[in-house]
């Protein structure tokens, strides 16, 4: 765990009032709130979503409908709570009845993003679902292809692993990609307990990859609130189930 200075506190600090005051796309008219990311900020692990659902709209934090009730629960089950690790997502601002985030709204929320990484310095970042995955890998390989594979990279001059996973929006409504998800949890502890990639042995640069285009991004994902009923070809890998069969109320 990399010590955090006091300067790193306060950029911190800056930062989450630069977000909750930022106009920069038209989410800010649409928001209840912005949602910075909250968690260690000297922590080695850091999940990264794709954007507040209704919940995190209505409180200004990541992850507290059911799916961070789930993400809680994977936390648990490797011996971490989520306050030792530290949640954002790629839009800091809802996105409408949780529709897909627009390229130019990535783009807007993305140096957000790298500032935060650059000074919380983890070892590890799981990008969970589709659009967070793409924009840190710069790939447009979707998360069914790439889970549960961890990547080095470098990003804001700082090495450290992608670990693509499931989000766990997409498993509350599917057993099949719940299992994976467990699955893919179990290797954490094995990667943080390892040291972070040497500079230059990442496997592609990441300082600055490009938005995802309107093409590039074809493939819908889900937002980090309230579940939607997942569609996506990319996640829908079993027939959906309610919620409460999987025992999460």
């Amino acid at each position: 765990m990399a010590p955090v200075t006091d300067d790193d506190l306060a950029a911190l600090a800056a930062l989450r009032a630069e977000v909750e005051a930022c106009t920069l796309c038209g989410l800010h008219a649409t928001r209840t709130r912005a949602v910075p990311g909250e968690g260690d900020p000297s922590s080695d692990l850091m999940f990264v979503g794709e954007a507040p659902g209704y919940h995190e709209d209505q409180q200004g934090r990541p992850f507290v409908g059911q799916a961070g009730k789930l993400l809680e629960q994977l936390l648990a089950s490797i011996g971490l709570t989520r306050e030792q690790v530290f949640i954002a997502n790629v839009l800091k601002s809802r996105p409408p009845n949780n529709r897909d985030p627009r390229p130019e709204e990535i783009a807007a929320c993305q140096p957000y993003l790298w500032r935060q990484i650059g000074l919380i310095k983890p070892k590890v970042i799981c990008t969970l679902g589709n659009h967070a995955t793409k924009l840190l890998t710069g790939s447009p390989a979707g998360i069914t292809r790439v889970h549960g594979r961890p990547q080095a990279t470098e990003i804001s001059g700082h090495s450290l692993y992608l670990y693509p996973i499931f989000h766990p929006a997409a498993a509350l409504y599917t057993p099949a990609m719940l299992t994976t998800l467990h699955e893919d949890f179990r290797r954490l502890p094995e990667m943080l307990a390892h040291a972070a990639p040497q500079a230059g042995a990442a496997e592609r640069p990441a300082e600055q990859p490009e938005p995802p285009t309107a093409d590039s991004r074809a493939a819908p994902a889900h937002a980090a609130g309230d579940a939607p009923v997942v569609t996506h070809a990319d996640e829908a890998e079993a027939p959906p189930v309610k919620p409460e069969q999987l025992g999460l109320f």
